[in-house]
């Protein structure tokens, strides 16, 4: 076909392409990178050595010969399948009540705004947000201890309460991005308002979900404070206090050390390596409303 004949397009766009960051912004990218790089390198290098290479002062040495005993000494001193189990468990807990209250209060908000009560229960968690646990430390220590909730489950209900500000408002945004006109098609179709939430809503709450149990996920397993103030028995201490417990049989012993935060780190770079397409995607819609 030639130049004469072949049609010509009309209010036809170019095909989008993913524009390459400039000199600028590969600096930046490269900087960031190794402002997470450089201490995670030192951290596996650290691991893999030995007693005498931990402690010659070089941290960026590279550790040879690899001395995985270090690894296993870890585990043996802070009891890892214990303390990684219960850390596990008040995560779970944390992240199933905040996903399911989080998700509830905020639909309850969003599609009754017009209502003062809902309006005011807007604004008393966003205050919320503003209330660090140091404050309330001695309060909630004892109410868990009267209720009998001075353990991993007590630790992983407080968690949720102290993630649902923070969980309800990326709720609020994303909800209100969802069209009501899925809602009242299915109530014409008799569906009610259970029905509505958990078939249609829920559903459609995939990506945001997915970024909301991942930030719980992080600030419950990451924690130490809280499972140190909270829990009352020593052989139920999740693995951030019970690293921090066995500290002092470390001692110079740098190596056992670093292994032992290596594989307390594993399990969140894990989840986040798996999640943050939708982490990404339900902070990205919840930042626009259609």
């Amino acid at each position: 076909m030639t130049a004469l004949t072949r049609p010509r397009r009309t209010g036809a766009q170019p095909p989008h392409r993913r524009k390459r960051p400039g000199l600028l912004g590969t600096i930046v990218l490269a900087i960031a990178s190794l402002t997470v790089l450089v201490p995670l390198y030192v951290t596996v290098s650290m691991a893999f050595k030995t007693s005498a290479q931990s402690i010659d002062g070089n941290a960026f040495s590279l550790p040879w010969p690899f001395n995985p005993q270090s690894f296993a000494d870890a585990w043996t001193l802070t009891r890892f399948p214990v303390s990684f189990g219960i850390s596990l468990a008040v995560a779970v807990i944390a992240v199933s009540l905040t996903l399911l209250l989080s998700s509830l209060a905020a639909y309850a908000i969003v599609r009754n705004w017009d209502r003062r009560f809902f309006r005011w229960s807007m604004f008393y968690l966003i205050a919320a947000l503003f209330l660090p646990f140091p404050v309330v430390a001695l309060p909630q220590i004892q109410l868990t201890a009267l209720v009998g909730l001075d353990g991993p489950v007590g630790v992983g209900i407080l968690h949720a309460m102290f993630q649902l500000a923070f969980s309800v408002l990326l709720y609020t945004a994303y909800l209100r991005s969802i069209p009501i006109e899925l809602e009242e098609s299915a109530r014409l179709d008799g569906a009610s308002t259970g029905q509505i939430f958990w078939r249609i809503i829920m559903p459609l709450l995939g990506p945001m979900n997915a970024t909301v149990g991942i930030f719980a996920f992080l600030a419950s397993w990451n924690d130490f404070m809280m499972p140190s103030l909270i829990t009352a028995d020593p052989a139920m201490q999740t693995l951030p206090v019970v690293q921090n417990i066995f500290q002092s049989q470390f001692g110079t012993n740098y190596n056992v050390a670093f292994a032992s935060y290596l594989m307390a780190m594993a399990p969140t770079i894990v989840v986040y390596l798996f999640a943050q397409r939708w982490v990404i995607s339900g902070i990205t819609q919840g930042a626009v409303k259609n």
